[in-house]
């Protein structure tokens, strides 16, 4: 179902032909040319999407997911296998975005790990690195699907690690493992029923193949990955409003610069192992306050508010690189409240910024995309929005940063999206200042009304995430969304054009229009006896005025049931119907 274009033979890339062993190098060669690879052919991978509906985002996840890993070897200058492995993994698993791009963070990471021990790897060693790779992908999930990701994985390194003689080369091993990827990938629809039906490949199976084709392509002699941020990728990142007339050329700089840094320690710099965080705070309380700073194997990442920033980023240096650098001039970020708390502190307070008390004993993250939905969490007590939804995964990282702004002892993160989940627990793992419990709401009505139902009256954990659960069950989501091709799914008919319905993960409406589409919708919806309250999030592609006359519609056809619209803001889907 994919077309398979053939890799280039040729070795004018200056190893021999019979390549017994790699290093550093060459690895991250292979890496930028797997990261060039799957950028070409992102787009492909996110229409092989199961339902048809412009919400595909596999191809762009895993993506952004291995640039993340580009990133952190981007300035490296080593041959050591190890090394630059190992950062290539901790780039992902902090960058990782979707399920997908999380069970590949997981992949690199266990193909790390079998490397850990060598300054290069031989055609052994390698074997036992990518089956390491496959476990820990595996691992990684709770309930692991055939047909997917880890099929493809799975099978390939088997076929290719079976194939190894004392005649073998890298070339033959990833030949190999190519060769079978592809083969795997073919096979997924007959393993995964919805892909059979849906007529397409796995994305996640076809994202991994066309990054280990891209590593194939180097290994014989292509020039690929020279430039591993391209336009589309520039896209994403985010860019912040200057708002000039709020410090102008006589204003005095009173609150300082909220300065984050993300480093990566550098062996010819420090002791990695010996490293010691405490040093790095206590210097970091003497420049200036609401101090955060910790390690995480061998990167290390802090938060502080400082006149000197400079000094932040000279001190820094001496033991690394620098992953991630953002400073923002707190007059010109809204952090006004932030501000007047900084500078009523006690002297206490300012003394004790560099230990770590949370200020309350719970917190609430949630993952929502659109203004009028954003407000609306806000409004029912959530502390801190991750901006995300469909085609916009927030990645580990982001997780990670929107922790620490909640100075709480036990954070609830909803993630509100199925495709989220994974990465808020990947990032749950890695954080040790709180206790995060990620509640797997896999939508926004699931989470809206977990979270309007959250009491924290209660001294017990678990009898609040019960509630929550329970609250969670009695809610039933639909969509409404335009169709992007023809398709036969769930006995419903289905033409390109077409606004379909979708409840969960079921297709079961098909209209010419979003009216009647709506409408069909909402009957089944209602067509549960124990559901009577419909809250309706309208889209940016739905104008006020047509949802305003298709609320009216609502309500006439269905006078027993209250009927709410809300400017949800949200992207891709017109329209989100909360059923309770």
């Amino acid at each position: 179902m994919l077309k398979k274009k053939k890799s280039k033979q040729n070795t004018k890339s200056g190893e021999s032909k019979d390549l017994k062993s790699i290093g550093g190098f060459l690895l991250k060669k292979m890496a930028l040319g797997g990261a060039a690879r799957l950028r070409s052919k992102a787009d492909e991978v996110n229409k092989l999407n199961v339902f048809p509906v412009p919400d595909g985002d596999t191809g762009d996840n895993m993506r952004m997911t291995i640039e993340s890993g580009i990133a952190a070897v981007e300035n490296m200058d080593s041959d050591n296998i190890a090394a630059v492995m190992k950062a290539i993994s901790k780039g992902m698993l902090l960058g990782a975005r979707g399920n997908s791009g999380v069970i590949l963070s997981q992949f690199f990471a266990g193909f790390s790990k079998g490397l850990e021990k060598s300054d290069k790897a031989d055609v052994s060693v390698m074997g036992e690195a990518l089956q390491l790779g496959v476990q820990q992908a595996y691992t990684s999930v709770m309930n692991p699907s055939e047909g997917t990701i880890l099929t493809v994985a799975r099978e390939s390194v088997e076929y290719a690690v079976k194939r190894i003689t004392p005649q073998s080369t890298i070339r033959t091993l990833f030949g190999d493992l190519v060769k079978e990827m592809y083969a795997s990938l073919e096979r997924t629809p007959e393993a995964l029923a919805v892909l059979k039906e849906a007529g397409v490949v796995d994305s996640g199976g076809a994202g991994l193949f066309y990054i280990m084709d891209g590593f194939n392509r180097v290994l014989n002699g292509e020039q690929l990955g020279n430039d591993t941020r391209d336009e589309k990728s520039k896209e994403n990142k985010k860019t912040t409003t200057v708002l000039s007339g709020s410090f102008g050329p006589d204003s005095v700089m009173e609150y300082g610069y909220c300065t984050e840094l993300l480093v990566q320690l550098q062996n010819s710099k420090t002791n990695i192992e010996a490293f010691d965080i405490e040093p790095l705070k206590a210097f970091l309380a003497e420049i200036g306050d609401s101090v955060v700073a910790f390690k995480t194997d061998s990167i290390v990442k802090l938060h502080v508010h400082t006149l000197t920033p400079e000094k932040v980023i000279e001190y820094c240096h001496k033991f690394g690189e620098f992953l991630t650098v953002k400073i923002e001039n707190m007059s010109l970020q809204h952090t006004e409240l932030e501000s007047k708390d900084n500078e009523n502190a006690t002297e206490e307070q300012v003394n004790t910024a560099n230990e770590y008390v949370p200020e309350k004993k719970y917190g609430i993250i949630a993952v929502t995309n659109g203004a009028g939905i954003e407000n609306l969490f806000k409004e029912i007590g959530t502390d801190e929005i991750v901006q995300g939804g469909q085609t916009q995964n927030p990645s580990t990282n982001d997780f990670l940063d929107a922790f620490e702004k909640v100075s709480a002892e036990h954070i609830f993160v909803f993630p509100n999206n199925g495709n989220i989940i994974m990465a808020a627990q990947q990032a749950a793992e890695i954080y040790e200042k709180a206790t995060i419990h990620v509640i797997p709401s896999k939508n926004l009505g699931t989470g809206y009304v977990a979270v309007a139902s959250a009491d924290f009256d209660s001294d017990d954990v678990e009898t609040i995430i019960n509630n929550m659960t329970k609250a969670m069950q009695r809610v039933t989501a639909g969509y409404i969304s335009p169709s992007i091709r023809d398709a036969d799914m769930n006995g419903v008919h289905i033409n390109k054009g077409d606004t379909i319905g979708i409840i969960e993960k079921e297709i079961v409406v098909s209209e010419p229009d979003r009216h009647t589409a709506a409408e069909k919708l909402l009957e089944i919806l209602l067509g549960d006896k124990n559901k009577s309250l419909i809250t309706a999030f309208y889209g940016k592609d739905a104008t006020a005025e047509e949802s305003e006359m298709l609320e009216n519609s609502l309500k006439e056809k269905f006078p027993s049931a209250e009927i709410y619209f809300v400017d949800g803001g949200q992207e891709v889907y017109p329209y989100i119907f909360v059923a309770e």
